[in-house]
């Protein structure tokens, strides 16, 4: 991997972060913001690796698919954040002496990760596609069991309540077992981390049916 070009992509995404008034003045969203880019990043990585991709090309792809953050978000502004994202990293990425097809593609890529539509021309290629797989497969690492939880006020919830929203989600869960990837890879990881999820609340299911009587 090309060291060099990976860390200029981490020091300007770090600068345009730092540079957002939201993320300012809202210093956990910042956090996490950055601990998720780099997560995907290194989710790339992986596939970037097993699927024979570029790794330099790939990981500046995920590290900048978020970038549009550093920006106010309008009334549209989550749906079109992939688009602006690519608009901020075009000229970044051309700074770096990429040639003009890899940019587009890793551009394209990062315009398409949030609702597969990009404003300019591009392929779809797995490259491309492969973005959204990995930002996708972040959202299903161990914390997030503990955040969606949170959510819920699972503590709070009677036990049957409990029971059906732990039920709900093991149906959820194994409804997006059938999701399609672009790669092997991808898949294999979304599967991975799904069925991690399902194995604990199946656990969680378990203990609740020890918990109200004599089994």
């Amino acid at each position: 991997m090309r060291d060099e070009l990976v860390r200029k992509t981490e020091e300007f995404v770090r600068a345009r972060f730092d540079e957002g008034k939201y993320l300012n003045e809202h210093p956990e969203a910042k956090a996490y913001r950055l601990a998720h880019t780099y997560r995907v990043a290194n989710i790339g990585r992986l596939i970037a690796r097993e699927e024979g991709f570029d790794e330099t090309e790939f990981v500046l792809a995920c590290l900048l698919h978020d970038v549009s953050y550093c920006e106010e978000f309008g009334e549209t502004g989550w749906r079109d954040h992939g688009r602006a994202s690519a608009r901020i990293a075009r000229p970044f990425l051309r700074s770096l002496g990429l040639p003009e097809d890899r940019v587009n593609e890793i551009c394209y890529g990062v315009a398409i990760h949030v609702d597969d539509e990009a404003d300019f021309e591009g392929e779809r290629t797995p490259f491309a596609r492969s973005v959204c797989d990995a930002d996708n497969i972040d959202r299903f690492d161990a914390y997030r069991i503990h955040e969606n939880l949170l959510s819920a006020r699972y503590t709070e919830l009677s036990p049957a309540e409990q029971r059906a929203h732990v039920e709900g989600r093991i149906a959820e869960l194994r409804r997006f077992l059938g999701i399609e990837f672009a790669t092997a890879t991808g898949r294999r990881l979304w599967r991975e981390r799904l069925e991690y999820y399902i194995g604990f609340y199946e656990k969680l299911l378990a203990q609740l049916d020890g918990s109200e009587a004599v089994l």
